[in-house]
């Protein structure tokens, strides 16, 4: 194992952990690259290693017989993939893939739950990210259904920018409409009026965020309500960092 202990931590979810917790996390993982494509989880298969994104980004989907895997949600330096094993359940719900590119706190999912076991409050914080987890894809599924393309694209570009932690990213015209649920030619539409009216410059794959707030304004509501069930379970008093 290699350990980091002087890693600066810059996943949130960690820094909501109390000193002890994190401490302990830290000091049992190793720091990875996370690679374009690579497959983290397939569904219900077990679960071999627990993630915590510091850069880059997971894409979670759901697996449709005899149809393309349907993408319902993103986790970065905000969560962690594994938190299902708070539940006592080992194998992956959803395929897990990697769409940015990034680096990562690595742990083994049995050293992992085996200190779940001992750890009373962490199965809580967990359990408490799981509950806003849920809420957020529920959120990605209505959404898919019932807002513009425009709209759903904007909140995905600000999403994946959040994720990246960068102002330019690469994504496809090919991967944002899986994103989305759409034709490829319906994001060309969208993402070209984006780049016309000086939000966005998009070339050969890469995307540059020119403009937050016009993408903000475009993009639907649920881009912050997302945001707002994250603040509201893990930005309050009660977190206890001792």
């Amino acid at each position: 194992m290699t350990a980091t202990p002087s890693l600066p931590v810059t996943n949130e979810l960690i820094n909501c952990l109390s000193n002890i917790q994190s401490k302990w996390l830290i000091s049992h993982s190793k720091l990875v690259e996370l690679k374009f494509g690579q497959i983290l989880n397939t569904t219900d298969r077990p679960i071999a290693n627990v993630y915590f994104p510091l850069t880059g980004f997971i894409s979670m989907f759901v697996e449709m017989t005899d149809e393309r895997p349907v993408e319902m949600g993103l986790i970065g330096s905000e969560g962690m993939l594994g938190a299902t094993l708070s539940l006592g359940k080992l194998n992956a719900p959803m395929l897990a893939v990697v769409r940015g590119p990034g680096k990562a706190l690595q742990i083994d999912a049995m050293v992992f739950c085996q200190y779940l076991k001992t750890n009373a409050s962490l199965q809580e914080i967990l359990q408490r990210y799981l509950y806003v987890l849920i809420q957020q894809l529920s959120l990605a599924g209505a959404c898919m259904h019932s807002h513009e393309v425009s709209q759903r694209l904007a909140r995905w570009l600000l999403m994946v920018q959040d994720r990246c932690h960068a102002s330019q990213f690469n994504l496809t015209h090919q991967h944002l409409a899986e994103m989305i649920g759409v034709r490829r030619s319906a994001v060309t539409i969208a993402a070209g009026v984006f780049q016309r009216t000086g939000l966005i410059r998009y070339s050969r794959g890469q995307i540059e965020v020119l403009s937050r707030a016009g993408l903000a304004h475009a993009s639907c509501q649920c881009y912050f309500a997302s945001l707002s069930l994250q603040k509201k379970e893990f930005h309050t008093p009660h977190i206890n960092k001792t």
